[in-house]
């Protein structure tokens, strides 16, 4: 196995540009609550628009599925479907793509829409980790991945998402103990990992979540 410090260089080399450019895409959605996102070659799919809500309801669709799922879903949606579509016309989209908790997911994004005043109140935060336990309470479907997940994705550079792909680079490269479920304690115990790797490295947390997740999937999504 190649050493985890050489493969995030290799990665540096191979997407930098990528990288960046996700991140400059994220930035948008912080200061002006509006981004462009662009996932070619990565992803078939022309660029299309997104605002913070429907960042949130991205997070939504994610949990249990995929980045990619997602992306998808939200082209489809688009930011007045996520605003304004019927619990039924939610549920058709969702459906039609194949996530397998189409009604469930549906369900959230409309209940999510009260809640916009408070998400676009936390994307004004200068502490991510502060913004996350507010979300972790006040929104159903959001646990601390999905929190961390939304936060990167609107330009918060000091969380960390655990996910599938982020815990088993950690794992196999032994600077976490493996375990088989990622409770709050592990959670933050891989956290913590996360930013001495990107600390040595002169990176953030944001950048090195696409950079794994690269090294993991060979994609550079969100």
């Amino acid at each position: 196995m190649i050493p985890p410090k050489q493969q995030i260089k290799k990665a540096v080399e191979e997407v930098g540009r990528f990288v960046n450019q996700r991140i400059n895409e994220f930035k948008n959605l912080k200061e002006k609550n509006l981004t462009t996102f662009d996932f070619r070659p990565f992803l078939k799919i022309d660029p299309y628009e997104a605002d913070i809500f429907s960042e949130a309801c991205f997070c939504i669709l994610t949990a249990n599925s995929s980045a990619a799922l997602g992306i998808k879903i939200q082209k489809e949606v688009g930011i007045e479907g996520f605003h304004n579509y019927s619990l039924d016309q939610l549920y058709q989209i969702i459906s039609s793509k194949g996530h397998r908790f189409a009604m469930q997911r549906a369900e959230r994004i409309v209940a999510l829409r009260e809640k916009e005043p408070l998400l676009l109140e936390l994307s004004k935060y200068d502490n991510g980790k502060k913004a996350r336990e507010i979300l972790v309470k006040e929104i159903k479907g959001y646990g601390y991945k999905e929190s961390s997940h939304f936060l990167r994705n609107i330009g918060f550079e000091d969380v960390a998402i655990i996910d599938r792909h982020i815990s088993r680079w950690l794992f196999e490269n032994g600077f976490v103990k493996p375990r088989k479920t990622i409770t709050k304690k592990v959670y933050l115990e891989c956290e913590e990992a996360l930013e001495k790797i990107a600390s040595d490295f002169g990176m953030n947390l944001a950048q090195l979540d696409l950079y794994i997740f690269y090294i993991k999937t060979k994609k550079v999504l969100k």
